[in-house]
């Protein structure tokens, strides 16, 4: 098993040509016996780091994983590839258990996962000290953060690991950006010395699109019907009755779309989760719950029925799209009543002065990253501190530039209202006087006498909305906890007073492709991208049958025989022989002996067809 270096391992056993971002050198550094803090994105190859110096250095490395579905995924992952790896976890029968243990002992196992919780225990840590010990590498390192939102307490002492075995080299990684998480991992597992390896946090492949929203679930199925036809893809939602109601929604116009929250039965949970891990073009709709431990490469959309809380979620969420470095979406609709929500939310939760106002500072750059009319990856990046130098010509904004508008006076006026009104109305009612509506409310209060009725004539309702939407998210006005009511604020003055210009951003009107999107001659970007030659698409199909059999056979997720970067590259070369089935990316030495003659068979059966 012990092949020489780094690149042949990688060659050989993974099937790639080639390392990416600064892979080598944390696999170098450990080779060395250095310790290592990674910091890299979801999709950015993480395991790679580890997995290569657990194969190259002498004895076993151990995996502290805290999630089951994660780590049964990985080692059937290594199996694939012919890598001597195994787990231990609960899901384990004792003699299972001790067979790994056996392995372990005699230097028979190159990576061992192992959850955090049983790694602690007297017993496997007497099995550690009479084990042949080649690293340790902590995944998911952020879950030692209090500060993150997944901790857990028994990540705290993993430190023990450093006093314990001082010469073993050590690994922590996380896809997590925020700098204050990053600094506490670094003090609570002792790896304060250890050599640091930053990657850029850009996912390239995705997408980002931010459309207003009116009519959201029209506005998803146009999306889903245009783009992403045949794909896997997870829509969030804030509430478990939402989630419901469109699962069921987009399972009666024809999707295969399950429901996840907490409320379900485990079983059903379970369930919903294993279909959209092994079966193709499955929809997840779920709280966010849902993506922890989901190392579905395939995933080609996350769409957002309501606004996280904050960038980190954000950027968490969508970067479980595209893992595998082919195009992926990011898509949310986002209204007025998202922005009025979320503050109304924070105000009237608990916690103390200062946590509020952090939270306050972090839903500010949320509703400002959705109004801007620059650049998204830009923005998106520039809030973890990283400069990305030009824009990048893959989001909304980019493809579609954003005209703005000097809305001064219209600012005044909308915020002259709330005045007038006396300060405790929400929109709709703050529009209806604008236009000048002789409602029965207007007359009760006796809003049809103040100085601003009807004086908005100029604007639609709709343009009066997103007025509203944009100086919510500008912070220009306030919204009352209780009521949901719009007050002024220290930043509405200025304004009011004519010392502050206002421009707003004007809301793209949503075009309805002409017919030709319907469901039935529309496949996804993907395959758009992808299966260009003629025949590519009928080829496309016969691999992906085949992977679905023998990954059903298998009994593992579709993913694990080949990922979808794999097939996309069997159809771009056409191998005719091992040769060139081996320069494909993902094939090594264990695939081709797998699965390459009946691979082989199927090309050469479709190239009997074209040619």
């Amino acid at each position: 098993m012990h092949h020489q270096t780094p690149e042949t391992t990688l060659k050989n056993i993974f099937g790639y040509e080639a390392f990416r971002g600064n892979q080598k050198e944390i696999i170098d550094n450990l080779l060395s016996g250095g310790d290592a803090l990674v910091l890299m994105p979801t999709g950015g190859g993480k395991s790679l780091c580890y997995q290569i110096p657990g194969i190259l250095r002498a004895g076993t490395a151990v995996v502290v994983s805290p999630l089951i579905a994660l780590m049964q995924d990985q080692v059937e992952s290594l199996r694939q590839n012919g890598v001597r790896a195994g787990y231990l976890n609960s899901s384990l029968s004792q003699a299972e258990a001790l067979q790994v243990e056996r392995a372990m002992v005699h230097g028979e196992m190159d990576l061992v996962y192992v959850a955090p919780e049983r790694l602690m225990t007297p017993r496997f840590q007497e099995l550690l000290g009479r084990t042949p010990l080649a690293l340790f590498a902590i995944d998911e390192a952020h879950c030692v953060s209090q500060w993150g939102h997944d901790f857990r307490p028994e990540y705290m002492q993993l430190a023990i690991l450093a006093e314990r075995f001082p010469q073993v080299p050590r690994i922590a990684l996380t896809a997590t950006a925020d700098p204050i998480v990053r600094e506490e991992m670094a003090e609570r597992l002792h790896l304060t010395q250890a050599k640091r390896f930053v990657s850029s946090f850009d996912r390239p492949n995705i997408r980002y699109r931010i459309v207003v929203k009116n009519t959201p679930k029209k506005q998803l199925l146009d999306f889903l019907e245009q783009e992403h036809n045949e794909d896997s893809g997870i829509v969030y939602c804030l509430s478990r009755k939402k989630v419901e109601s469109t699962a069921a929604w987009l399972s009666d116009k024809g999707f295969t779309a399950l429901p996840y929250h907490a409320g379900l039965p485990q079983q059903t949970r379970a369930e919903n989760q294993r279909r959209f891990i092994t079966d193709e073009q499955v929809i997840i709709v779920a709280t966010i719950a849902f993506g922890m431990g989901i190392d579905k490469p395939d995933v080609r959309f996350v769409a957002h029925l309501d606004l996280p809380k904050n960038l980190e979620s954000y950027y968490q969420e969508t970067g479980r799209a595209g893992r595998d470095g082919l195009p992926a979406d990011a898509w949310m609709a986002y209204s007025l009543g998202d922005a009025v929500f979320l503050r109304q939310m924070l105000d009237s939760s608990e916690g103390s002065e200062q946590f509020k106002r952090i939270q306050h500072q972090k839903l500010n750059a949320m509703l400002g990253f959705c109004e801007i009319t620059g650049c998204r990856r830009q923005a998106l990046l520039a809030y973890f501190g990283e400069t990305l130098e030009t824009p990048c010509g893959n989001c909304d904004t980019c493809l579609s530039p954003v005209a703005t508008w000097e809305g001064t006076t219209e600012a005044q006026k909308a915020l002259s209202c709330i005045y007038r009104t006396g300060q405790r109305y929400g929109a709709g009612h703050l529009i209806d006087v604008l236009l000048g509506k002789g409602t029965d409310k207007i007359e009760l209060c006796g809003h049809d006498c103040v100085s601003t009725f009807g004086i908005g004539k100029e604007l639609s309702e709709a343009e009066w909305r997103s007025v509203y939407r944009q100086l919510v998210a500008g912070g220009l006005i306030s919204v009352n906890a209780q009521t949901g009511g719009f007050c002024l604020n220290e930043k509405s003055m200025p304004v009011l007073k004519g010392q502050e210009q206002v421009r707003f951003r004007k809301d793209p009107t949503p075009t309805r492709k002409g017919k030709q999107a319907s469901r039935r001659n529309k496949a996804s970007r993907l395959m758009e991208e992808v299966c260009v030659a003629p025949g590519a698409r009928a080829l496309w199909d016969k691999l992906k049958t085949y992977r679905k059999e023998t990954a059903a056979e298998a009994e593992i997720p579709p993913y694990l025989v080949f990922n979808d970067a794999t097939l996309a590259d069997l159809i771009d070369k056409m191998p005719t022989d091992d040769l060139e089935l081996l320069a494909v990316s993902g094939i090594g030495q264990q695939k081709l002996s797998s699965y390459g003659d009946e691979i082989l068979a199927i090309i050469d059966e479709h190239l009997k067809d074209f040619i």
